[in-house]
């Protein structure tokens, strides 16, 4: 192992000497500050003479296996500093996420690299250690000398993650903004993992994530766990947050999670959502669960039935945040009725003169608002549909309903 690499369980205990070389005490614990730097530890705590005193980086002169040596002598009493975290207290044996592994992990050990600076040494947080070594490491600590673990552990695989990957998990929205816990790791996720993530947390974390993540990413992270969990997460947040979140989900998705809360609970957040999402979600949540209607979404693209290509991709760049899950379109009457289904890649075949009439399918499947579910179901794989039209009084288009609506049901059953 190199020497310029210390691990947080080998700097448990470490004596700490004076400048004639006297012991002071061990070291109980160290500290980084991030607001300051967030990877260099900024503090040690010495325990001595029953009494927890504090070293700065900078009163450090040496740092090794045999001690800690001083080049100034002037510590100071411990007090606790919400500014701080401390390595052993707040990250050992905690739960972390794996930004970079896409997973929920448990700190074994932390690796520090020792490195020079004004002729002193430092550390500077290297990785977070997980693996069979860092357990090794830890059953052994006291038992054997370090520098004899350090030569039996290369026969096993490290299993790291380098500190700018991981995310710490801190409920306290105060404490996370002293401590400069940022979010950006967990919403650069895809929201799949973000919530597999979730979904690995207690209750507690999960609501830290949603307290302080983007509402747009929370609500796409939401979307993708289980119902029942959606509905404890919601209840869990601040009636404002909760609705931020509702009111960035697809309609369809926002009514599900909403008809599992308690009434009150849902009223309280509809009554704090905008006035169109609120309207949306509140007609859908009237439809029964295993109906067309209680299957479909509000959020699709509905031309004149004269309209052309043109006025079709004009819609389309309209609609960018619909584009990823976009693959028909739907024309309309002057009275809102339904007429056709245009394939969304025919428009690429065909100049923007042309009239989308002319590139309808040939056979117009729809269902009503009260199609049962199982029928609905049959004709997505009857016709291997990709989005199905769901209408509503005098045939108006009220919905659609996707493949991916149906994956849902079929993954319940």
């Amino acid at each position: 192992m190199a020497e310029d690499i210390l691990y947080l369980t080998e700097l448990f205990g470490l004596k700490v000497y004076d400048l004639k070389g006297r012991k002071l005490g061990v070291v109980k614990d160290a500290a980084i500050v991030p607001l300051v730097d967030p990877v260099r530890v900024d503090r040690f705590l010495l325990s001595g003479d029953g009494t927890l005193l504090t070293i700065r980086f900078d009163q450090v002169k040496t740092i090794s296996l045999d001690g800690i040596h001083l080049r100034d002598e002037n510590l100071t009493p411990y007090h606790s500093d919400e500014y701080m975290l401390r390595l052993a207290r707040d990250l050992l044996d905690q739960q972390i996420v794996d930004a970079q592994g896409r997973k929920v992990v448990r700190v074994n050990d932390v690796t520090f690299e020792l490195r020079e600076e004004n002729d002193a040494q430092i550390l500077w947080v290297l990785e977070v250690d997980i693996g069979i070594r860092s357990i090794f490491r830890r059953l052994f600590r006291g038992i054997l000398p370090p520098r004899w673990i350090r030569r039996l552990q290369v026969r096993i695989a490290p299993h790291s993650i380098r500190w700018e990957f991981c995310n710490i998990l801190e409920p306290d929205p105060q404490r996370r903004l002293r401590l400069n816990i940022s979010n950006r790791l967990l919403e650069n996720m895809h929201p799949a993992d973000l919530a597999d993530i979730v979904e690995a947390l207690g209750p507690e974390d999960r609501e830290a994530i949603f307290e302080n993540i983007d509402s747009e990413v929370a609500a796409e992270a939401l979307s993708e766990v289980d119902l029942e969990i959606q509905a404890s997460i919601l209840e869990s947040l601040e009636t404002e947050t909760a609705a931020d979140i509702v009111e960035e989900m697809a309609p369809d998705e926002a009514a599900d999670v909403l008809a599992e809360l308690e009434e009150d609970t849902s009223d309280e957040i509809l009554e704090e959502m905008e006035h169109d999402p609120k309207h949306e979600v509140e007609e859908l949540m009237e439809f029964a669960e295993d109906t067309a209607g209680g299957l479909m979404n509000t959020e699709y693209v509905a031309l004149r039935a004269d309209a052309t290509v043109a006025d079709a991709l004009a819609a389309l760049k309209e609609n960018e945040d619909l584009l990823e899950t976009l693959n028909t379109l739907f024309l309309v009457d002057e009275h809102e009725r339904l007429a056709a289904t245009v394939p969304l890649a025919r428009l690429f075949l065909y100049e923007g003169g042309a009239r989308l009439a002319d590139l309808a399918s040939e056979t117009l499947i729809q269902v009503p608002v009260s199609e049962r579910q199982d029928r609905v179901t049959e004709l997505f794989d009857k016709y291997n549909l990709l989005a199905l039209p769901v209408t509503g009084h005098d045939h108006k288009l009220a919905g659609v309903i996707t493949a991916d609506d149906i994956i849902s049901v079929l993954r319940q059953r």
